[in-house]
């Protein structure tokens, strides 16, 4: 017996329709090199619809892949529907790339048209003669002052919006599970993959983002994505944005922590996203701001230590919400939180639960699986194996095929690489990613903790722990720690601030004192870079 339901696709011309009849009087705010511009959404909408025709215009094939080279700003968001509700697929392509992987990258999905902020010409244009399959080069004009090259590829963004005929009809997607756009991850063994993601899944992952229990997206709400528009679809927050009909603030290209800062306060900013390394900067800065509007912090792209998250409640009331994910899923797959058997709880304890990783989203599952055996591990917060994830906005293959069967088990659920416990509500705690794992003398140490530890001492900006060679131990830590400007610290110091909150063999058998700890292009802690500068070390007296 079949339910007798309307059979509509799950597909974002939903979302756009739903923001332009019913949230036409919504803002989008983007921060700009002369200032600020505003528009409502009823005007964006209209751009959109003239984007879209002129997708027609340079003869972009139905299905074929629009990339964007873009800050985050509403014009972006144009792109953000324009491609997908015409059929398109739209591409955000990662700014902060080698120029290799960039090419790999945009030659691999066949990108047909670029969409260039001006600003970010001098990045993309070196590489044009190499980018085979990409006929089009569209220039956003930012206010940026680099030179556009007389060239018939070149086009100006706003000259080809004016001369295009709006599409008036109504955006349709017969297939919901057709292709509305792709990230390439680098996570992975070899070249970056592509990750497509289905008008099914993002409108799934948008409503998602709606519910209480996790982000609680809202009409209401004041929205500033400091995460980038090519990282994972901003954590799919720009959709979840218009399906809910929120506000939007844009931090364009100034992303300096006094920028952050000013537009949270200047718009009265309800809910923000951002990778830790931004909050870590904008830190010093809280004193001196009134964030009374602010109401959750989200937190992600790496495991955000516990005393960063502690610091922020006790400066503005508000402490961070740990999300869980990646470019595979969509990304958000957990969300940190407190519930009702929290209830009663020490502070400590509370801010122990909110340091996790959190619980699986609805329609979400998780399994955890011990790495060398493969068996299924218990949930008591004792045993630890890797996260695999299943649901309908998880990877289920990377496109043209690749890494089948290294990424993917054989029963369909994604490896995610990250090693964890689980409590026995569902709780997940990172332990850490499986290639970052320190085998000491048989036994594993995981450098997340350590770093988590280490980065609650109060002279400590960032930490990274990675393994070293022993010839007894095999494997054994090294701390590389940024000590906060205007402080003295010693490795002596690191290690008694350890002593009382890690086993004795987990202490770092090194401790060296680093400038910064680097990154890679979306914000995470570069621990291949640590471990090839500090792949020679001899550890004394061993």
């Amino acid at each position: 017996m079949l339910g007798l339901m309307q059979q509509r696709p799950l597909a974002l011309p939903h979302v756009f329709h739903r923001a332009e009849q019913y949230f036409g009087h919504k803002t989008l705010v983007t921060a700009e090199a002369a200032g600020e511009s505003t528009m409502s959404i009823a005007d964006w909408a209209q751009r959109v619809r003239r984007l879209a025709t002129v997708l027609d215009t340079l003869d972009v094939s139905a299905d074929g892949r629009v990339g964007t080279f873009c800050w985050n700003t509403a014009r972006h968001l144009e792109l953000y529907m324009a491609a997908p509700c015409t059929g398109r697929v739209l591409h955000t392509l990662n700014i902060r790339l080698f120029p290799e992987q960039l090419t790999y990258i945009v030659n691999h999905a066949a990108d047909e048209v670029v969409f260039v902020d001006r600003s970010l010409l001098p990045v993309l244009w070196p590489l044009v003669d190499k980018l085979e399959t990409v006929r089009h080069f569209v220039v956003i004009d930012d206010g940026a002052d680099a030179e556009v090259p007389d060239d018939p590829r070149v086009h100006d963004y706003e000259e080809l919006l004016a001369a295009a005929t709006p599409f008036t009809g109504t955006f349709t997607i017969e297939d919901e599970n057709t292709a509305a756009a792709m990230c390439y991850t680098s996570g992975t063994t070899g070249n970056p993959k592509g990750v497509v993601y289905s008008h099914r899944s993002a409108v799934l992952h948008s409503l998602i983002s709606l519910v209480a229990d996790g982000i609680a997206l809202a009409e209401r709400d004041v929205v500033l994505p400091v995460v980038p528009m090519f990282h994972a679809n901003a954590w799919g927050l720009p959709y979840g944005c218009l399906l809910a009909g929120s506000d939007m603030v844009f931090p364009g290209p100034n992303m300096t922590p006094t920028a952050i800062a000013a537009l949270l306060e200047k718009h009265r900013v309800t809910v923000t996203g951002g990778v830790p390394t931004i909050w870590m900067g904008v830190l010093p800065l809280l004193p001196d701001l009134d964030l009374s509007a602010l109401r959750l912090i989200l937190c992600g792209g790496s495991a955000v230590p516990k005393a960063l998250s502690e610091e922020y409640r006790k400066a503005i009331g508000v402490p961070m919400l740990h999300a869980w994910g990646m470019t595979e899923t969509s990304p958000i797959a957990t969300i940190s939180g407190l519930r009702s058997h929290h209830a009663g709880a020490s502070e400590a304890d509370l801010a122990d639960a909110r340091s996790r990783q959190g619980y699986a989203t609805p329609l979400v599952d998780l399994r955890l699986v011990d790495p060398s055996t493969g068996e299924i591990q218990p949930w008591d917060d004792v045993a630890s194996g890797e996260i695999q994830a299943a649901g309908p906005w998880i990877a289920a293959e990377y496109f043209r095929g690749e890494g089948e069967g290294a990424q993917f088990t054989e029963d369909g659920w994604l490896r995610t690489g990250d090693v964890a416990t689980v409590d026995r509500y569902g709780s997940v705690r990172l332990v850490d990613r499986t290639k970052d794992l320190i085998k000491s003398g048989g036994e594993w140490i995981g450098s997340v903790e350590l770093e988590n530890e280490i980065m609650a001492h109060p002279k400590v900006a960032e930490a990274a722990v990675i393994a070293i060679p022993h010839p007894k131990w095999v494997e054994r830590p090294m701390a590389c720690v940024v000590v906060k400007a205007g402080e003295t610290l010693t490795a002596e110091e690191v290690i008694a601030h350890l002593e009382p909150r890690v086993a004795k063999w987990w202490l770092p058998d090194a401790v060296e004192f680093i400038d910064e700890v680097p990154k890679t292009s979306v914000g995470k802690f570069s621990k291949k870079t640590l471990r090839e500068k500090f792949g020679g070390y001899q550890v004394q007296n061993p």
